[in-house]
């Protein structure tokens, strides 16, 4: 696979907080570790990712509309409003700078969208910001390519989080090589070699992760 070096995390996201945690529990043997609450309607969980068994600064976030939350409407943020189960939605790419980041991928034809400012509170209270790019959420199609982001001085989570897991493999499916090779150039314009992609298959996200008891899971398309 290609290096995940610009990698930073990967999302899952489901109707229901408490069921993905459950679903990814039972999946994986790893139980994530509670996140905090965005002020889109989030609420995410977390799990480190290491590569040949070496922590870096990558993850997976489990995200869904806040666990408490008993009536009003399910948050779009990442399409959760649609989905009916587990998901492997997008990814976000770690950029140096985030505003050049956002240029590079103009010129390569990839509107990121614009690039804006977000927070969550942990468990301790602490407040974590960060900047990333957003799109519209409502536009599935733009899940395809990653979200930019930029930790700033804000310790990454990848660093800190407790439970972890091995990431084998993270590829992008397409059905065209037409459509493979655009996402290719797209990707290289900020630097990130941080997926393979490749023709086969449903189109979307394959995840393969080693599991806690040294067995494979793949996480496929639908």
């Amino acid at each position: 696979m290609a290096t995940p070096a610009e990698l930073d995390h990967i999302v899952i996201a489901g109707p229901n907080l408490p069921e993905l945690v459950d679903w990814f529990a039972r999946l994986t043997g790893v139980a994530a570790e509670p996140g905090g609450r965005h002020p889109t309607g989030t609420q995410n969980a977390l799990v480190a990712l290491t590569v040949e068994g070496r922590r870096g600064r990558q993850y997976i976030e489990l995200i869904g509309p806040y666990a408490d939350q008993t009536d009003g409407p399910v948050p779009s943020k990442f399409g959760i409003d649609s989905l009916t189960g587990p998901t492997v939605q997008t990814y976000a790419i770690r950029v140096p700078d985030i505003d050049a980041g956002v240029e590079n991928a103009r010129a390569a034809g990839w509107e990121t969208g614009p690039v804006g400012d977000l927070s969550r509170r942990t468990p301790a209270g602490d407040l974590l910001e960060w900047r990333l790019t957003r799109t519209d959420d409502s536009q599935p199609e733009q899940f395809q390519l990653p979200f930019l982001i930029d930790w700033g001085e804000t310790p990454h989570p990848g660093t800190t989080i407790g439970p972890a897991i091995e990431l084998v493999e993270f590829v992008r499916l397409e059905q065209t090589p037409e459509r493979a090779e655009t996402l290719r150039r797209q990707l290289a314009a900020v630097g990130g070699g941080a997926i393979d992609v490749r023709v086969g298959g449903s189109p979307g996200f394959g995840l393969t992760l080693r599991a806690a008891d040294g067995a494979l899971v793949e996480i496929l398309p639908a």
